[in-house]
C-alpha cells in the first residue's frame, strides 16, 4: 500500500523519494546517536543515479555570477551558490531540495536523530550547491550556531554528494575530529549519491584541510542543507552562547574577522 493510501487519501500521487523515507525509517536511531566522535550517519544510493548525475553535470554550465567564490587562504577555498529561494535552484535539484525541506522528511529526520521539531531554512543561508576544485580545501572548524533572520539554533547539517565517478585517491573526505580537534576519528568519503547527516554544535569539529587532489576539470560537488530548532542546544554542546559564525582552527577558534561572536 502506498503512503498516501495508508494515510487514507486514495487517489493522491505517491510521495516522491519514498526510498529515502523507507530507508531512514528502517534505521535504528542508535546508529546516529551512538556514532563517534559525535552523532552522524550516511546512506548510499537513495536517489535516482541519473538525477544525481544530471545535477552534477549542471555545475559546469551554471553562469559565473551564480557562485560566491571563497578564496580565503588557510581557511577555505571553494565555490558556493548564491541561493535566495527555491527558485534559485535548477531542476531536478529543486525537486530534491523541496523534498529534503518537507515536513514528511523532517519528521523522519527527527525520529532518526532524536532532535524534535526541526525547521528548514527557506533562505538557504550558507547552504546550497558547493564546488571544491583541485587544490581546494576546508579548514577544521565548528559551524555557526544561529540563524539571524529566523532566530533559531542550528542543529544538523545534511550533505548530498553528487560525484558518481569520485576516486578515493583524490581525497576530499569529510573528517570528524576528536574533542581537541587534533585527530580524525571518522571520515565520510564524498562518493556520489551518498547522503550524510551530522549533528552540529560548538564541539563537532569537522573539515577537509588537505588540498583536493582531483584532476583539473573535476570537482567535489554537493548539495548542503541546514536544519534548526527554536529550542536551544543542550548546554554540553555550547562553548559560546552568543550568535557566532564558523570558528576556524587556523584562526585560533575565531571567525574570519578574528572574533568569537557576531555580537
Amino acid at each position: 500500500m502506498s503512503r498516501a493510501a495508508d494515510a487514507g487519501f486514495e487517489g493522491l500521487e505517491e510521495i516522491p523519494f519514498a526510498k529515502v523515507l523507507d530507508t531512514m525509517d528502517a534505521t535504528a536511531p542508535t546508529k546516529f546517536t551512538e556514532a563517534h566522535p559525535f552523532p552522524y550517519i550516511y546512506f548510499d544510493g537513495l536517489f535516482d543515479p541519473a538525477m544525481i548525475d544530471r545535477i552534477h553535470n549542471q555545475f559546469r554550465a551554471l553562469p559565473d555570477d551564480y557562485w560566491e567564490k571563497n578564496n580565503d587562504q588557510g581557511i577555505e577555498v571553494k565555490w558556493r551558490s548564491k541561493w535566495k529561494s527555491e527558485y534559485s535552484i535548477p531542476e531536478p535539484a529543486r525537486e530534491i531540495v523541496r523534498f529534503l525541506n518537507s515536513g514528511i522528511f523532517l519528521k523522519s529526520l527527527s525520529r532518526l536523530t532524536g532532535i524534535p521539531n526541526l525547521i528548514p531554512d527557506p533562505y538557504y543561508t550558507g547552504g546550497g550547491f558547493n564546488l571544491i576544485q583541485r587544490g581546494g580545501y576546508l579548514d577544521v572548524h565548528a559551524d555557526g550556531n544561529w540563524h539571524d533572520a529566523m532566530r533559531v539554533h542550528r542543529r544538523l547539517n545534511l550533505l548530498l554528494y553528487l560525484n558518481s565517478g569520485w576516486r578515493k585517491e583524490w581525497g576530499g573526505e569529510l573528517n570528524f575530529y576528536d574533542a581537541q580537534a587534533e585527530n580524525v576519528e571518522a571520515a565520510v568519503e564524498p562518493f556520489g549519491n551518498r547522503m550524510a547527516v551530522f549533528e552540529t554544535h560548538d564541539f563537532s569539529y569537522h573539515g577537509h584541510p588537505e588540498p583536493l587532489q582531483c584532476p583539473e576539470g573535476e570537482g567535489r560537488t554537493s548539495i548542503i542543507l541546514y536544519y534548526y530548532t527554536s529550542a536551544p542546544r543542550p548546554d554540553h554542546q555550547v562553548s559560546e552562547e552568543r550568535p557566532h559564525s564558523a570558528l576556524w582552527r587556523s584562526k585560533g577558534w575565531t571567525d574570519k574577522r578574528g572574533e568569537k561572536s557576531r555580537a
